[in-house]
């Protein structure tokens, strides 16, 4: 094994439930648990890698509600899922992690109509005998909701908070219980969870939606949600107000890739220029973002990123309204987060101040109170959990359809088709609590990951030498002399910024290909991109020239789902140098970290059923991982 890769790992152990994970040629593997003692002052050295979710709905939130039928779950169980027990998925199924356990879990139900519907069921509540109950209840998923609730009521009368069924008695109340299942389950240095909520402004069906996290339990008796205000930037001004009083918080957005260009625009919501005030109160209020959950990945785009091979994954086909994927650029401009990290170093150059400063992370959004994660094991948000019910097969599929060259003839593959698992949320923090977690992603020290567990880390420095790989005690020394992912560098010295960057396998996922910079920079007032591969598996090397590696040859059997067991790495470190850097201009980097190709969950169904699998969709893919990006910034 590398020696400085062991020694980037950090100060980390065994976690429980993963003692069968044993290789002959990999002498130990750390799944980045807690490794010190509660209270004690932690070394920037003994920072671990801890996995999590900051994203799961329950019933409690109007669309699970609705989809999960009549086999619902709440919080109590998206915290035992997470801990690795076992738990009811709505289609009667029992669900389990295959993996161990999670680090972390935030269940963020939305904060509009919170807890509303499941009143309904509550002989307590005033909503038990509501007029619309069964007509809310005999719906056939949230689809058929919303055409029965059109028909039979007033819109605006649902959305009053003063009337009956969505009133400020029940949304406290619920929040009461969220919290309280919350505070069950926070086991600190074992398992944290984290009080949180999501807000959900969408207008037009465009997503501005955000999770709301808190650092503590100490929150206010009712959340600030779209009813309030469908303006994201006065629920920054009420972050404001509660951080004044003492009460930690941030917002992550998410589903970029579902605002139609409205996440990340030069303007405000209401129509003005960006200035320094709002930049400033975007970036102090969401310093990180989720770029990669079911409903797709918002890292890029390939009309924005067409030099970029890999710029295509879990590219969502169906665009809200839009049948297909052929919108124009500026439908995808503003709804990505390496735009945005591009957008912001222009509007620094102009404010001085860049209201994108965004670190990654990556999350489920799933609506059945647990996570997917895994490809081969997926299960859907709803009751309908086959490949029928997900488009990876068609309907009413017969034995002797199976058989058929013509299964897809004429089928119209659902919008649903297009997710992906969702993503797991990565964090390097000294200790696994609700504050050490919290402040590691208020300074972007995150990383995302499209749900394996691939951990990655980067550095930056001006003051790496060639020598040190070498260094006893590696970490320190990177802490010491250059600054971690999300992280800012200045003062070049007249030399280009150097780069360290490691990752390392999920021992139950598939063996790393490559690792890469993605670097962002200015140009004559305009941002520029580039992707470079700076270290390859199997003792490959990079193209000088092209800055790609060679294909390592990996392959997928389509068949079956097999894989090369005998290509590709278990960890990966080099440090890297900028060929192309200019003092003078403002630039980012970060890592992205690819697997060998594996088969997508739809390829498993279609496995499963004997057929082809839809040929509308992706047969396989390469899972990833991306780190927060470091900055330049020309002193």
């Amino acid at each position: 094994m590398n020696n400085a890769s062991e020694r980037l790992k950090g100060g980390i152990m065994f976690s429980e439930g993963v003692r069968f994970l044993t290789f002959t040629w990999f002498l130990v593997w750390m799944l980045f648990q807690t490794s010190g003692v509660q209270g004690e002052e932690k070394s920037e050295s003994l920072r671990n890698a801890y996995f999590g979710d900051l994203h799961i709905h329950t019933m409690y939130s109007l669309d699970a509600f609705m989809s999960m039928g009549a086999l619902r779950t709440g919080p109590d169980a998206a915290y035992r899922y997470a801990k690795g027990e076992a738990i009811q998925h709505p289609s009667g199924q029992k669900i389990r992690l295959t993996g161990p356990p999670l680090d972390f879990l935030a269940v963020s139900d939305h904060a509009m109509y919170l807890g509303s519907f499941t009143a309904l069921l509550d002989p307590s509540s005033d909503n038990f005998n509501h007029p619309l109950k069964q007509a809310v209840l005999n719906s056939r998923g949230i689809n058929d909701f919303f055409k029965v609730m059109g028909a039979q009521m007033n819109w605006q009368n649902f959305l009053d908070r003063t009337a009956t069924f969505s009133s400020d008695k029940i949304i406290k109340d619920t929040w009461r219980k969220e919290i309280e299942a919350a505070e069950r389950h926070n086991e600190p240095g074992t398992f944290t969870t984290f009080v949180g909520y999501e807000y959900t402004p969408t207008p037009d069906a465009r997503h501005l939606h955000r999770n709301v996290i808190f650092k503590s339990s100490d929150v206010p008796d009712m959340p600030f949600s779209s009813v309030d205000s469908g303006d994201p930037e006065d629920l920054w001004d009420w972050m404001d107000g509660i951080r004044a009083e003492g009460t930690e918080v941030m917002a992550i957005p998410h589903n970029m890739n579902q605002s139609d260009g409205l996440a990340f625009m030069e303007s405000t919501w209401r129509g003005e220029p960006v200035d320094r005030m709002f930049a400033e109160k975007r970036i102090r209020n969401e310093p990180i973002a989720e770029i990669s959950q079911i409903k797709g990945t918002s890292e890029t785009h390939p009309s924005l990123s067409p030099n970029d091979e890999w710029a295509d994954f879990q590219i969502v086909q169906y665009y809200l309204n839009r049948v297909e994927n052929k919108d124009p650029i500026s439908v995808f401009k503003g709804g990505y987060w390496r735009d945005a990290l591009n957008t912001g170093l222009e509007l620094e150059e102009k404010l001085g101040v860049n209201p994108f400063q965004l670190g990654a992370i990556g999350s489920s959004d799933n609506h059945s109170s647990a996570g997917s994660y895994e490809e081969d094991k997926l299960h859907s948000s709803n009751r309908n959990n086959r490949p029928q019910g997900r488009g990876s097969a068609p309907r009413n599929l017969s034995e002797e359809d199976k058989a058929g060259e013509d299964i897809w003839k004429g089928f119209v593959t659902p919008r649903s088709a297009t997710h992906g698992t969702g993503g797991l949320a990565g964090v390097w923090a000294e200790e696994n609590t609700r504050s050490s977690l919290f402040e590691a992603m208020q300074r972007r020290e995150t990383f995302g990951t499209s749900g394996p567990r691939i951990a990655v880390r980067l550095f930056g420095s001006f003051d790496f030498n060639e020598d040190v790989l070498e260094e006893p005690d590696l970490v320190s020394t990177a802490y010491r002399l250059g600054v971690p992912m999300g992280g800012v560098l200045s003062e070049s010295k007249g030399s280009s910024p150097k780069l360290l960057a490691w990752a390392a396998r999920d021992p139950n996922s598939g063996w790393l290909q490559r690792v890469q910079i993605v670097k962002g920079w200015l140009e004559e007032g305009e941002s520029k991109e580039r992707v470079y591969d700076v270290v390859c598996s199997d003792g490959l090397a990079v193209d000088t020239q092209s800055h790609r590696c060679p294909d390592n040859d990996a392959t997928v059997n389509l068949n079956d789902c097999s894989i090369s067991r005998d290509l590709g790495a278990v960890e990966l470190v080099t440090l890297w140098e900028d060929p192309d850097f200019n003092e003078g201009v403002r630039a980012y980097y970060y890592a992205r970290v690819l697997e060998n190709p594996s088969c997508r969950w739809s390829t498993w169904d279609a496995i499963r059923l004997g057929i082809k699998p839809n040929p509308d969709l992706p047969a396989s893919h390469q899972e990833r991982a991306w780190s927060s990006p470091i900055w330049y910034n020309p002193s």
